[in-house]
C-alpha cells in the first residue's frame, strides 16, 4: 500500500480530503492500494443518506463555528477536530464491497493490536476496545475501486462532539447505551504516545511506498471538491410529514422510509438512516414502487425479482416492507 502526501504541509477543509480519495480512486496510472490521514478544524461529516435536520444540531454548529458537510459513503455521522485523525484508504475492488470493507477494519484493528491495545473490528463498521469505539468507519465504491475511511478518535472533545452530534433514540438504544458518552474512548487512555507519534507508526505499519501529488493533482482536487460545499448537497430535503418512525435493522443500521402516498398509490418512496448504498435506490426500488397500490401484497409482488440487499447492506426484502409500513 503506498502512503500519498501532499507536496506542502498544510492543512485542508474536509471537501478537500473527500476530493482527494475521488481522485485518488479514479487514478489508472496507480495499481497499488492508497492510504493517507488528515486533520480538519472542528467538523461535523453527516452519511450520505441521513437526515441533516435530526442528526445535527445545527444551531450549536453555527454558533460554535463547527463546519457540516455530506460525504458520499454512507453510516453514521460523525466528528472530527484537530485532535483526532481520518484515515482514507483506496482499495482495489475485485471482490465484494463488503470484504474490501472488512479488509481494511481487520487491517487497522491489526494495527493497533501491534501497538498492545485489545482492539477489535466489529460486524459492520467500528473498531472496539472492550465496550467502547475508537473508530467507525465508512465506504463507498467507484469503478475498480473501494474508497473506505473513518475516523480515529485519539484524543475526543466528548462534550462538543455530543453538543454537536444528535443521533436518534433508537440509535443509542440499539447499542445497549444511554448516551454518547458511554460509548466511545479516546486512544490515548490505551496509549502512551504523542498524536504525531501515532500517526508515524501507523503511516509505517501499513504502507510500504510513497507518491507525492503534485500542484497539479491539487488543482484537480480543488476543483472536485467543489460540490461538497454546495447547500443543496449538504442539507437536502426535509422529511415528507409520512415518514416513518426510525427503526433498527440487524446487519443494516438505523433506517426511515419516506411513504409518499395519495389515493392509496405510491407516489414516491425515499430512505434516510446511516446504512451503506451499494447501488442505486431509487432506480432499482424506489422506480418500481411509484404507482403501485400502497399494500403489502402489492409491494411484495413489485419487488420479487429485485434483491434488497444488493441495493441497501443487510437489509432483506421482508425488512424493507416492514419498514414501509
Amino acid at each position: 500500500m503506498k502512503y500519498v502526501s501532499l507536496p506542502t504541509d498544510c492543512n485542508y477543509a474536509l471537501p478537500f480530503y473527500l476530493a482527494m480519495e475521488e481522485y485518488l480512486a479514479r487514478r489508472t496510472d496507480v495499481a497499488d492500494d492508497m492510504f493517507f490521514m488528515w486533520r480538519v478544524e472542528p467538523t461535523v461529516i453527516i452519511g450520505r443518506n441521513q437526515d441533516i435536520y435530526t442528526e445535527v444540531n445545527l444551531e450549536y454548529c453555527r454558533d460554535t463555528g463547527v463546519r457540516v458537510y455530506r460525504r458520499k459513503s454512507g453510516g453514521g455521522c460523525v466528528y472530527a477536530d484537530m485532535d483526532n485523525v481520518m484515515l482514507s484508504c483506496v482499495m482495489r475492488s475485485d471482490s465484494s464491497v463488503q470484504s474490501t470493507f472488512s479488509r481494511y477494519t481487520e487491517a487497522v484493528a491489526s494495527m493497533l493490536q501491534s501497538l498492545g491495545v485489545d482492539a477489535r473490528a466489529s460486524s459492520r463498521n467500528d473498531i472496539t476496545v472492550g465496550d467502547y469505539k475508537v473508530s467507525g468507519s465508512a465506504f463507498y465504491h467507484l469503478p475498480g475501486r473501494s474508497i473506505v475511511h473513518g475516523t480515529m478518535l485519539y484524543d475526543l472533545d466528548i462534550e462538543r462532539m455530543v453538543s454537536a452530534i444528535t443521533p436518534s433514540d433508537v440509535k443509542l438504544r440499539s447499542n445497549g447505551v444511554e448516551s454518547v458518552r458511554s460509548r466511545v474512548k479516546s486512544l490515548n487512555g490505551f496509549l502512551d504516545m504523542s498524536l504525531d507519534d501515532f500517526m508515524a507508526y501507523v503511516r509505517g505499519y501499513l504502507c510500504d511506498g510513497d507518491l507525492v501529488l503534485t500542484a497539479d493533482d491539487i488543482l484537480e482536487i480543488e476543483r472536485l471538491s467543489q460540490p461538497y460545499y454546495n447547500e443543496r448537497w449538504i442539507y437536502g430535503s426535509r422529511r415528507h410529514k409520512s415518514a416513518k418512525e426510525p427503526r433498527r435493522v440487524d446487519n443494516a443500521g438505523v433506517l426511515s422510509c419516506d411513504v409518499n402516498v395519495a389515493d392509496g398509490v405510491i407516489r414516491d418512496v425515499g430512505l434516510s438512516g446511516d446504512y451503506f448504498q451499494l447501488d442505486d435506490f431509487d432506480k432499482i426500488i424506489a422506480g418500481r414502487l411509484r404507482g403501485k397500490s400502497y399494500e403489502a401484497d402489492s409491494v411484495a409482488e413489485a419487488l420479487s425479482e429485485v434483491n434488497v440487499g444488493n441495493v441497501i447492506c443487510g437489509l432483506t426484502n421482508d425488512e424493507l416492507i416492514k419498514l414501509l409500513f
